[in-house]
């Protein structure tokens, strides 16, 4: 698996696996086949109710800890708790681990999100956590992050996908050291995407899905990406991608699709109480 180095140095693969809303024992199953596949990336959350399970599975995937990438999130009601402590040894007990290799900001809370920040920076001071980073922030809440904060961010995962490029914040996070990560990279298979007359031709171009196609892109620009599916077949057909290039304006031409269009929240408007 190709990987990317963070800002502070940790090797991250460049496409993983992931997991909401996934649990119970088909999501354990599907975890075994990823890593016989050649998945070593994992994206959790406390929010998603699947870390015991990952945990479970963990000690009999036939892979060492070390060869693998697990990501888990901090949750909106710790965050209020406040308590980031807590909730993170949570996690480590739930996922029967003893370190995590990055370790999220679901949500910038309002009020809250700058002072879970300095809290997660402890955790990575102390060396428990290799990385630590944020999901679903914009670029005005990296600002007012980044005016005080000890660690810069390694990762913003946010909603990411051709009809969503969000390219203005890509490239500020680029600017300031931040790895961009695509959730939701196939708009939950919205028609609006996957049907695109575009991504289609080029999808048939090189004999390759439409999901195939958007996950190079997001690789030839430089996006960690992390695809879910509850399907062994596609599990297969999302890490086959190393195979082909697209053409600079294949690119272009993917590029040109965006129509600020989500299938998830905005963090600007959405309620923090139910997420």
């Amino acid at each position: 698996m190709n990987s990317i180095r963070l800002n502070n140095g940790t090797e991250m693969p460049v496409l993983g696996m992931g997991t909401y809303p996934l649990k119970g024992f088909k999501f354990a199953r599907l975890v075994r086949k990823a890593v016989g596949l050649g998945y070593r990336s994992f994206d959790l959350a406390s929010a998603y109710g699947n870390e015991r399970w990952f945990g479970r599975v963990l000690r009999f995937c036939g892979e060492r800890r070390n060869n693998l990438f697990i990501t888990t999130k901090l949750s909106n009601r710790a965050q209020w708790v406040g308590d980031v402590r807590a909730a993170f040894q949570d996690s480590l007990k739930k996922l029967g681990i003893k370190y995590l290799d990055l370790y999220l900001m679901h949500w910038p809370v309002p009020d809250m999100y700058e002072s879970s920040w300095k809290q997660m920076e402890v955790l990575y001071k102390e060396g428990l956590v290799r990385a630590i980073g944020v999901c679903n922030f914009h670029e005005h809440h990296l600002k007012k992050l980044l005016e005080n904060c000890d660690v810069i961010p390694a990762i913003n995962q946010i909603e990411l996908h051709p009809l969503l490029s969000q390219m203005d914040l890509v490239m500020f996070c680029r600017e300031k050291g931040i790895q961009v990560e695509s959730y939701s990279p196939v708009a939950r298979m919205h028609d609006k995407l996957i049907k695109n007359e575009t991504l289609v031709s080029i999808a048939d171009w090189h004999q390759k899905t439409v999901p195939q196609v958007i996950f190079k892109w997001d690789l030839q620009h430089g996006i960690v990406v992390i695809p879910k599916s509850s399907s062994p077949v596609r599990l297969k057909e999302n890490i086959s991608i190393f195979d082909f290039n697209l053409s600079d304006q294949e690119m272009k031409s993917i590029d040109l699709l965006n129509i600020d269009f989500r299938v998830r929240y905005d963090p600007d408007s959405c309620d923090f109480s139910k997420l």
